[in-house]
Formats: C-alpha cells, structure tokens, sequence
C-alpha cells in the first residue's frame, strides 16, 4: 500500500475536527507526534495497522472487517448515522389514513 486511502485520511480529518481537537491534540492522546499526525492526514505517512486502529479508536471509532458483499449496507448505515437532526428521515412512511384505520 503506498498510501492510505483518501476517504480513510479525509475521515480521520473529519473526526478530529468533531471533537474540536488539533492534531497536536490527537497526537497526544495516541502517543504521536503532530507531525506524524499530519503526515497520516495528507498521505505523507502510511501507518502501521496498530497505530492506524490506535488513532481510529482515540478517535471515537474502530476499525471493522465486512465482507465485500455487505459493504454498501453497511456504508448506508454509516452515512445515516451521521445524518444530521434536521436530515433525519422518518423509519416508516406516513400512514395516508389520519384515521388510524389501516382498512
């Protein structure tokens, strides 16, 4: 692998800045310095697979093996959950008939 992919570092990325930490910060909590922080973040440094699953679990998140043919549910799952309040969808339609009556 001679990078991680994008969609991993612009995550990672994203989660920092959930939290509102710097990379200075996360790097602290993981036992790395900013720069290799950074590194990871622009695709300067591929990391190790114990520190990538370090860095995801400071992170709030973890690191899951999905078979292949499970990976676009599991990917809708992922996206709804970080759905916003306002861009939530209800489970189940409206029910047409105010009623109740389901005749």
């Amino acid at each position: 692998m001679d990078r991680l992919p994008e969609a991993i570092r612009r995550e990672l990325k994203a989660a920092r800045l959930r939290r509102g930490w710097s990379q200075a910060q996360v790097g602290q909590q993981a036992g790395l310095p900013q720069t290799h922080i950074s590194g990871i973040e622009t695709g300067r440094i591929v990391p190790r697979f114990d520190t990538l699953l370090d860095l995801v679990r400071v992170l709030g998140m973890d690191l899951v093996l999905v078979p292949q043919s499970l990976v676009p549910a599991v990917t809708a799952l992922v996206r709804d959950g970080h759905m916003d309040k306002t861009d939530e969808r209800p489970l189940y339609a409206a029910d047409d008939d105010q009623d109740g009556d389901a005749s």
